[in-house]
């Protein structure tokens, strides 16, 4: 598999994003090693707060919420994905496939050995976090999903269909949808650290390819994977919030599904942000931590 791994010198002066990179080595099945990054900061003896981002973002989408998060005195780990971020990028589409992302994550979060996690996940980091919470119940100590879902290959809605269509034929990320799940509009600034990680287009096929492992499909091959994680959600306790943006087309009505379903999510303070969209950390960081605090305290 051939690796890219882009140059530091793309992150440097971000704005708002001042915490140095920590890195941690995986092996693919295939024998390559894939570096993974992740911001890291507060006591290594204190409960972690995991957060996990979507496409195409990285950990720079977290940087209005890790200060706060950062004052109750937690440890806040936010990682990238594998091809996003300062994370490598395995440079063809289809060296990327779910269960590669789901192994990878997997190995990653036994390698840090983290136990008594607050996972904060959303997008992408909401389907492989919630994954690797119905293989690791054991490893977490609650769960907040925020616009994400997991998908069991039950069908496309028309806007998971065009998504879909339009990144099968792609050769470089559409850059506008970024901000088309957004009610905010960024700056120059925010919008040049979104893109850092991608120096050039080679450096995207792992967020154009994305889409399609989405398993929506009834014959989309990470769809077994999916609904074997969602029957071991049937027994999980911990408790298990949902932050959804009522303006998000991706993900919504999987939160009622979820609080349906998953026995740790009765009784939670479930909240629907009414002027957030699919990025939820841009349009109601602050909604957001005044829902998060709280349930760090919840057993």
């Amino acid at each position: 598999m051939k690796i890219l791994r882009t140059p530091e010198a793309q992150f440097a002066n971000l704005p708002d994003f001042p915490w140095p990179p920590h890195y941690m080595t995986v092996r693919d099945e295939d024998g390559t090693d894939i570096r993974i990054h992740c911001i890291d900061e507060g006591p290594r003896d204190a409960p972690p707060i995991l957060l996990m981002h979507g496409n195409p973002t990285w950990a720079y989408l977290y940087r209005h919420m890790i200060p706060g998060l950062l004052a109750t005195g937690r440890r806040v780990i936010a990682v990238d994905l594998v091809g996003c971020g300062r994370s490598d990028k395995p440079a063809a589409k289809s060296d990327y496939t779910l269960a590669r992302h789901y192994d990878w994550m997997g190995k990653w979060l036994t390698q840090m050995d983290l136990t008594d996690i607050t996972l904060f996940c959303q997008d992408w980091g909401g389907t492989i976090g919630i994954y690797l919470a119905a293989q690791h119940p054991e490893r977490f100590a609650r769960v907040i999903a925020a616009n994400t879902g997991l998908p069991l290959g039950e069908g496309e809605s028309d806007f998971m269909k065009m998504w879909v269509d339009m990144m099968r034929a792609a050769t470089e990320f559409p850059w506008q949808m970024l901000e088309g799940g957004m009610q905010r509009k960024l700056t120059e600034g925010e919008l040049a650290a979104y893109r850092a990680p991608f120096p050039s287009t080679d450096y995207e096929a792992g967020i154009i390819q994305f889409p399609l492992l989405i398993a929506v499909q009834t014959d989309n091959p990470g769809a077994p994977l999916n609904r074997d994680a969602w029957a071991k959600l049937a027994a999980f306790d911990r408790p298990f919030l949902t932050l959804f943006g009522d303006l998000d087309p991706v993900a919504r009505g999987w939160d009622k599904r979820a609080q349906a379903y998953i026995p740790g999510a009765a009784g939670q303070k479930h909240q629907n942000i009414p002027t957030a969209n699919h990025f939820i950390q841009e349009d109601a960081p602050e909604e957001l931590l005044a829902h998060i605090l709280p349930f760090l305290d919840v057993n």
